[in-house]
């Protein structure tokens, strides 16, 4: 994998590193004009924070919600989510509606010092006022936690850099409809490239890890804290080409999003806390809407990367042995049993990373959810050696008219 490819954010990211000094406020929810909080925005803040998935990346394991302390492996160290509970000490107690505002806006602390893009300010940027007023209004009602988490990586205390990086990718500004296109579409850019930030994981980045924009949702790679070890994962190609969503239909990405399963696929890694904590919870009607969007992308375009049938033909035996009853012969999967493995985006990723993990240490359903459709995959860690994972990866590439460069079993000993 590509050291300049391995972007950092887990989908969801809302990383206010070394976020204190300042102005500061009274604590406690935003009042309406009779001093009672004011529900509506409270819930509208609720939802956005939904859309956001703060949830995911600010509890760490058997910590509060939303009191930080989630490590996120960067090439520059690791930045741990920061407290953003109301308390006044270690949270965001003593924040302002305006400090968030420039943090989501602007991408800048209280004291106006620069944040490290690995919290997505260039997708939150597209808040309006009034949203991220809702989100602060959210934000004071959820239960304060006094907790500190662990200090960043040593790097993230120089900020000068941060300058010339938004200099070069940065550009702030609020969501403006495009009037070509429908208040569905425009609902859905809006979801996706704002609070879903969902380019942070499917765009590829480049060597000072900015999204690289001429190959926006096409597809990229992260690394994940999964377990006990920081594992590579890929993040599947989002455009409807044939080796990204070109298969799905609109009603399948809006069942996925909902459930963690459609017609072409089931959610497994990463994904499932995006599925649980984000997705499932916005309405039939945004999902449809991000789905209509993700459809009217372009394709991507994609060389003529082939397994040789030499290298596709070793990994039959395996299949045969020990996928095809639940995928089938022919790679179409079957009601109850296993989802298509045929025009799957994991299988014919760029990089290889999650169909590797999904062999490696199985898949399960998003938590609390059903996933409906499809059974589980268990996993072949200690049942198939490096050499044969590779060669069932590489069988899945080369059959059922799916691509992709071979996989080789360094690849699959860098994933274990």
């Amino acid at each position: 994998m590509r050291a300049a490819a391995r972007a950092t954010l887990a989908a969801g990211c809302l990383v206010l590193a070394a976020c204190s000094g300042g102005q500061s406020g009274a604590p406690g929810a935003v009042p309406s004009a009779d001093g009672a909080p004011d529900a509506a925005r409270v819930a509208a803040g609720k939802y956005l924070a939904a859309a956001g998935n703060c949830l995911s990346c600010h509890t760490r394991p058997g910590g509060a919600p939303f009191a930080g302390g989630l490590p996120f492996p960067t090439p520059l160290g690791t930045v741990y989510s920061t407290n953003i509970t109301p308390d006044p000490a270690t949270g965001i107690g003593a924040w302002t509606a305006t400090d968030l505002r420039r943090a989501l806006q602007q991408g800048r602390n209280r004291s106006g010092s620069h944040l490290f893009p690995v919290f997505p300010y260039t997708a939150f940027t597209k808040f309006s006022d009034a949203e991220v007023a809702a989100l602060y209004a959210y934000l004071r009602t959820v239960p304060a936690a006094r907790y500190v988490p662990p200090r960043n990586g040593w790097m993230f205390a120089v900020r000068g850099p941060v300058a010339l990086w938004n200099a070069l990718y940065f550009r702030p500004g609020r969501f403006v409809p495009d009037p070509a296109h429908t208040t569905e579409w425009n609902r859905g850019a809006f979801l996706v490239q704002g609070p879903g930030h969902c380019g942070a994981c499917h765009t590829p980045r480049n060597r000072l890890l900015a999204e690289r924009a001429d190959r926006a949702l096409q597809g990229g790679s992260l690394q994940v804290l999964t377990g006990d070890r920081v594992r590579g994962w890929s993040a599947v190609d989002l455009t409807p080409g044939p080796r990204g969503l070109g298969a799905w239909s609109a009603a399948d990405l809006a069942r996925y999003f909902k459930t963690g399963a459609s017609a072409r696929a089931a959610s497994f890694g990463p994904m499932n806390e995006v599925i649980a904590n984000s997705l499932s919870q916005l309405s039939d009607e945004d999902l449809r809407a991000m789905a209509v969007y993700l459809k009217s992308l372009p394709p991507r375009a994609y060389g003529e990367e082939r397994v040789p049938e030499a290298l596709a033909q070793a990994g039959a035996g395996v299949y045969k042995a020990r996928c095809e009853k639940c995928h089938g012969g022919s790679g179409r999967g079957g009601m109850f049993s296993g989802p298509p493995l045929a025009g799957s985006a994991v299988v014919q990723a760029e990089d290889p990373s999650s169909l590797v993990n999904a062999i490696l240490v199985g898949s399960d359903a998003p938590e609390s959810l059903s996933s409906e459709s499809w059974e589980t995959m268990p996993a072949y860690a200690s049942l198939l050696d490096d050499g044969q994972v590779a060669a069932v990866s590489n069988y899945l590439r080369a059959n059922w008219g799916n691509r992709g460069a071979p996989v080789t079993a360094r690849m699959v000993r860098a994933q274990r």
